[in-house]
């Protein structure tokens, strides 16, 4: 298989040009596909095509998978942990160093604004960063058993995993997914989103000049319902990681028990409660509950999408709520102060827009938005709801976009019982100044995540993932690593008269 490298140059707006890759990575070559077939990524913010990219098909994820697994039992299983250490240092300085091109893939792909594009990458390097300190530090326990007995536990690498990764945040999800993998001597066939593949394919790239050997990252850009499902059911892979949604999250456990019952952990989709007492500051609550939402152009597994506010405040939070939604601009990735985006595609835009029409259908008060904003480019209104239920559409379903529904509450109990009607339980945020009510509704949510005072707050030391039906399993933190380690138990009769 020979390194065909072919890069596709692309204009930015400013008349700079940058290279991206557009192959798949495959043992540390860039090569076509077998079978030629080629897709093209579209710039959001225009409707354009940015580049052409080959699409990777099962035959493809075979290779790479091949080329993972000869990687594993040759090479990196016996790789001790300080060098991989010292591999995953080296792409983080390469990723700092080229910052700014990967923000320009990134905001292009994404439609993101290119300050959260680029913020995106800096924290991308940050949890590498995080994982290369892990790598040396894996390791297990002496466990007294008797006098006679010696027995210890190990820390193995599971073998070759396959990863599956979602369009809202690419770089970010690339570096959960690979950080902890590496770190634990596994190896790595990896898809990227069919929308946006050019960030991950600019990352294999700096893999290759870091000097991680080949076959240890293959990064195969395809679709999910062939790709992704070869991924799934594939016999040779032993772990799976996704990140998407709960349809097909279910999917890929169905695929993972029909094949080798291999290893599966899933961050799903949320419907998440963001609570907000009488007794908060209304400014703060405000800017947080706002963020927590139409960040990312609602495009957030733990958009706080479902806003609760004590019936004393109501009217006065809705009042300047709508008025901050307003001073937020809208534009493309070059625009100057942009907050919103537009969505990743043409089918998520459609889907919204669905979502808008059954809110309207099933007798929600629309107070703002709900339409399409401007005429080119996927962009839509932020979009505001009241007298809404809890049996509506859009209060029970992940609309992933800029669309929020507000209610009205009275009393703790009340609230904690409306918060758990849904499948999900993702995330959820409570604002109040009584620290003892904070503490005790934390508690009580159903939902990883829980933030008091503020929203959508991730760090790479503390664990990311959801109870029920958003998934299961932990990104990020130590957490993480017990997803990419199988633990052996070995014991030694020191007595060998017995």
């Amino acid at each position: 298989m020979s390194d065909v490298s072919p890069t596709q140059k692309i204009t930015l707006p400013n008349g700079k040009t940058l290279e991206a890759h557009t192959s798949l990575f495959i043992n540390n070559k860039f090569v076509e596909s077998i079978d030629g077939r080629r897709f093209e990524t579209i710039n959001p913010a225009t409707e354009k095509p940015i580049v052409s990219i080959a699409e990777g098909t099962a035959a493809d994820i075979d290779v790479a998978v091949d080329a993972a697994l000869e990687a594993f039992e040759k090479v990196w299983q016996h790789v001790d942990g300080k060098e991989r250490g010292r591999l995953l240092y080296k792409l983080t300085d390469l990723m700092m160093r080229d910052m700014e091109e990967l923000g320009h893939l990134e905001a292009l792909d994404t439609g993101k604004p290119i300050q959260n594009a680029t913020g995106d990458v800096e924290d991308a390097a940050d949890v590498l960063r995080y994982y290369a300190g892990w790598a040396d530090k894996i390791h297990g326990k002496v466990i007294e058993t008797s006098h006679e007995k010696f027995c210890y536990t190990r820390h193995e690498p599971i073998g070759v995993v396959g990863q599956i990764i979602p369009w809202n945040y690419p770089i970010s999800m690339l570096s959960w997914k690979l950080g902890p993998a590496l770190a634990c001597g596994n190896t790595i066939v990896l898809k990227p989103a069919e929308q946006t593949p050019l960030s991950a394919l600019k990352t294999a790239a700096l893999i290759r000049e870091a000097g991680f050997p080949p076959g240890v990252v293959n990064i195969v850009p395809g679709f999910g319902p062939i790709a992704g499902a070869a991924i799934a059911r594939h016999m040779k892979i032993t772990k799976v990681a996704f990140t998407g949604s709960t349809t097909v999250g279910k999917n890929i456990l169905k695929a993972a028990a029909d094949s080798n019952l291999k290893k599966v952990t899933l961050e799903l989709g949320g419907k998440s409660p963001n609570i907000i007492f009488a007794d908060a500051d209304l400014e703060q609550a405000i800017k947080w509950a706002h963020n927590g939402v139409f960040s990312n152009t609602g495009q957030n597994c733990c958009a706080g999408s479902r806003v609760y506010v004590q019936d004393t405040i109501y009217d006065k939070f809705l009042e300047q709520y709508k008025e901050f939604v307003l001073s937020k601009k809208i534009g493309s990735q070059y625009e100057p102060d942009v907050y919103q985006g537009p969505l990743i595609s043409k089918v998520q835009f459609d889907r919204i827009m669905s979502y808008i029409q059954a809110g309207k259908d099933e007798g929600a008060n629309l107070v703002l938005g709900g339409d399409r904003h401007g005429t080119e480019g996927y962009f839509v209104q932020p979009t505001i709801f009241t007298d809404v239920n809890e049996s509506m559409k859009i209060m029970q379903e992940e609309i992933f976009g800029p669309v929020v529904a507000i209610a009205r509450f009275k009393t703790v109990e009340e609230v904690i019982e409306k918060a758990h009607l849904t499948k999900y339980g993702l995330a959820a945020a409570v604002f109040t100044k009584d620290v003892t009510r904070a503490i005790k509704i934390s508690n009580a949510l159903k939902a990883g995540s829980v933030w008091v005072n503020c929203y959508n707050q991730t760090d790479y030391n503390a664990p990311f993932g959801g109870f029920k039906e958003s998934g299961h399993g932990r990104e990020l933190g130590k957490y993480a690593l017990q997803n990419y380690t199988e633990v052996k138990t070995v014991q030694i009769n020191l007595d060998m008269k017995r």
